[in-house]
């Protein structure tokens, strides 16, 4: 089995939490007390470490917030990727595939250049442009398969000539592709009864949940519909509803007691379903 699933799963089941830190900084929506900073994006992620550290079991760093300010930005997201807490899965949200020669140097770039434990990526070119990533079989692939935002119906919903939409023949390729288990899907908290669905036709695979929060996914579907028979195997993602508390905030240990609130919420709730969950 995958090391970093086996990890995460030990995570799930000591701290009774599938809750992923979302680090979508957005240097705007960064609070003004970090603006004196000489580098504001890497100290507010650092806080955010440490108010969500003792109730998270993953963080995904999405990697546009980061390549977008060139290289200031990579600098931040090396240096977050070090924050991170070792026994949390850490997750490039990077959403790549490209031809095989390509994709190596992508998977080259996000496990071994930086260290992540896994990454998001896209199906569409098929297995030749995913190959690469799941030759790394200690890591976790997370192959988008039914995604939060509404234009997932523009291909994700749509069905094929065999009856089937296009996620279910995604997930089916999925499934096939996995070595020593370091496959998962990304599937939206906003999609319940589907998210059901894949799961009960894909037990042996690792979930990854956005969309809960911001977007209005519900903690509860994302949690009982998502986990394995185990109650484990399922992160849920929350972003901006975590690390932008709404307030004004005078030091910096305001603003991070803001975010360890929302994050000892989140997991209490999380705690209380999967203690319900049979």
């Amino acid at each position: 089995m995958s090391s970093a699933r086996i990890k995460t799963n030990e995570r799930i089941a000591s701290l009774k939490s599938m809750l992923c830190v979302g680090l979508d900084s957005d240097p705007s929506r960064i609070p003004a007390v970090f603006s004196s900073m000489d580098r504001p994006v890497l100290e507010f992620n650092r806080s955010v470490i440490r108010a969500t550290s003792a109730h998270a079991v993953a963080y995904k760093i999405n990697t546009a917030f980061y390549e977008s300010r060139g290289i200031a930005g990579m600098r931040d997201l090396g240096e977050t990727l070090e924050a991170l807490p070792p026994e949390c899965l850490s997750i490039a949200d990077a959403k790549r595939a490209d031809i095989g020669n390509t994709s190596m140097q992508y998977a080259k770039a996000f496990f071994e250049s930086w260290p992540f434990d896994s990454i998001t990526v896209a199906p569409y070119m098929g297995f030749d442009s995913l190959e690469p990533f799941f030759e790394y079989d200690d890591k976790l692939v997370f192959v988008l398969c039914l995604t939060s935002n509404p234009g997932s119906q523009d291909f994700e919903e749509q069905v094929m000539q065999d009856g089937r939409p296009l996620y279910r023949a995604v997930l089916d390729r999925v499934r096939a592709w996995q070595r020593n288990g370091n496959a998962g899907i990304v599937v939206g908290a906003t999609k319940p009864g589907l998210l059901e669905e894949l799961r009960r036709e894909a037990p042996d695979l690792f979930f990854l949940i956005p969309g809960v929060g911001a977007q209005g996914g519900s903690l509860h579907d994302a949690v009982t519909q998502g986990a394995d028979a185990s109650r484990r195997s399922a992160v849920v993602n929350v972003s901006r509803a975590l690390i932008f508390p709404k307030g004004e905030f005078r030091t910096v240990e305001e603003f991070e007691a803001a975010v360890n609130r929302e994050a000892k919420n989140l997991h209490g709730g999380m705690s209380g379903i999967l203690k319900d969950f049979v």
